[in-house]
C-alpha cells in the first residue's frame, strides 16, 4: 500500500475545522468561538474550538487533533485484531452542536485519517467518518432534504454508496438498551482505503465540506420556532439518550479516552444541560410520541427501495 499524502489530509482538516467554524458563527449571529490548543504527552495535540451561549447554539464544538502513539488502542483493534501492536498516527475534525430551540436538531460530524505502522511491513492507511442528525420535534421535510443532500455527496463515487453508508449510519447509531436510532441518520463509513488515497480523500472531503450545506438550511428554517417549557424539557430529557450513547458505544469517545486524549475536548459533545426521567413515556398521539413511532427506526427517506 503506497505512503498517503498525511501532510494534504492535516492542510484540509485545518481548513475544514476553519471553514465550519465560520460558517456556524454566521449562522448564530452572536456567539463566537474560542480557541485553545493543546499537545498530548505521547505525542500530538490539537486545537478544540468551542461555542457557548449563542443566540441560536447552546453550544458547538469543533475539533481538530493529530496525534501519535507507539500502539494501537483496544477501541481501534476491536474490529481489526491484525493492527494490534503498530504504530499509529491519527487526525481528524469531530464536531457536535447542540441548539438552544428544541426544533432545531442536534447533529454531529467528524471526519478521520488512520495510519498503522509496523517496521518490515507496509503501513495500513483508512479514511472514516460521516454524520447524523437527532431531531427532538422532527420535521420530514428536513430528514428527506437532509438525505439528499447525504446522497447528493455520495453519488459522485458510486450508486452503491449512499445506500451503503446510510445502512452503517442507522446500524452504528442504536441504543440497543433503548431499542432505538439515536435520530433519523445519515452517512457512517470507517477502513476506507479499497479505491485509493486519491478517490478515499475525495470521498472525505465531500462529506467534510458538504456537512454545513446540509445541516445549515434546517437551523435557518427552525430556529425562530417559537417553543415553551414542554419543549424545552423534553429536548433536555432527549439529550439523555446523546449522552448514553457516547459514553457508553461511541467508538471516538474510546478512541480519545485510551489514546490520553485532551478529557475536555473529548468530553466536549456533552451537552450543557441534560435531564433523565424515571419511566417517562410521552402521551399517546401527541408530538413527543410522533418522535418514537415514526422516527427513531431506520426509514427508507429517498424512497429509494
Amino acid at each position: 500500500m503506497p505512503v498517503p499524502d498525511i501532510s494534504a489530509v492535516k492542510s484540509f482538516l485545518l481548513a475544514l475545522q476553519q471553514q465550519i467554524c465560520e460558517g456556524l458563527e454566521q449562522l448564530d449571529g452572536k456567539g463566537v468561538f474560542k480557541a485553545d490548543s493543546w499537545e498530548r504527552e505521547e505525542g500530538g495535540g490539537g486545537t478544540s474550538r468551542v461555542l457557548t451561549k449563542g443566540a441560536v447554539f447552546e453550544q458547538a464544538g469543533v475539533n481538530f487533533s493529530h496525534v501519535t502513539g507507539a500502539a494501537m488502542p483496544a477501541s481501534a483493534t476491536a474490529h481489526r485484531p491484525e493492527l494490534a501492536g503498530r504504530s499509529f498516527e491519527a487526525m481528524g475534525v469531530s464536531l457536535v452542536i447542540h441548539p438552544n430551540n428544541p426544533y432545531i436538531p442536534t447533529t454531529h460530524a467528524n471526519v478521520r485519517f488512520f495510519i498503522a505502522s509496523k517496521e518490515g511491513a507496509d503501513p495500513v492507511w483508512w479514511f472514516g467518518g460521516g454524520f447524523d442528525l437527532t431531531p427532538y420535534y422532527p420535521f420530514e421535510q428536513d430528514v428527506i432534504e437532509w438525505h439528499q443532500h447525504s446522497k447528493s455527496f455520495c453519488d459522485p463515487f458510486g450508486d452503491e454508496v449512499y445506500p451503503k453508508y446510510k445502512k452503517w449510519c442507522d446500524e452504528y447509531f442504536y441504543l440497543p438498551h433503548r431499542d432505538e436510532t439515536r435520530g433519523v441518520g445519515g452517512l457512517f463509513f470507517d477502513d476506507l482505503n479499497q479505491e485509493g488515497f486519491d478517490t478515499s480523500f475525495e470521498f472525505m472531503q465531500a462529506v467534510g465540506t458538504g456537512f454545513l450545506t446540509a445541516y445549515a438550511p434546517i437551523v435557518k428554517r427552525r430556529k425562530d420556532t417559537e417553543y415553551g417549557e414542554k419543549e424545552r424539557d423534553f429536548q433536555l430529557y432527549r439529550r439523555g439518550r446523546y449522552v448514553e450513547f457516547n459514553l457508553v458505544y461511541d467508538r471516538g469517545t474510546l478512541f480519545g479516552l485510551q489514546t490520553g486524549g485532551r478529557t475536555e475536548s473529548i468530553l466536549m459533545s456533552m451537552p450543557p444541560l441534560v435531564r433523565w426521567e424515571y419511566m417517562y413515556t410521552p402521551e399517546a398521539g401527541s408530538p413527543e410520541a410522533l418522535l418514537y413511532t415514526d422516527f427513531l427506526k431506520p426509514r427508507d427517506w429517498l424512497g429509494l427501495n
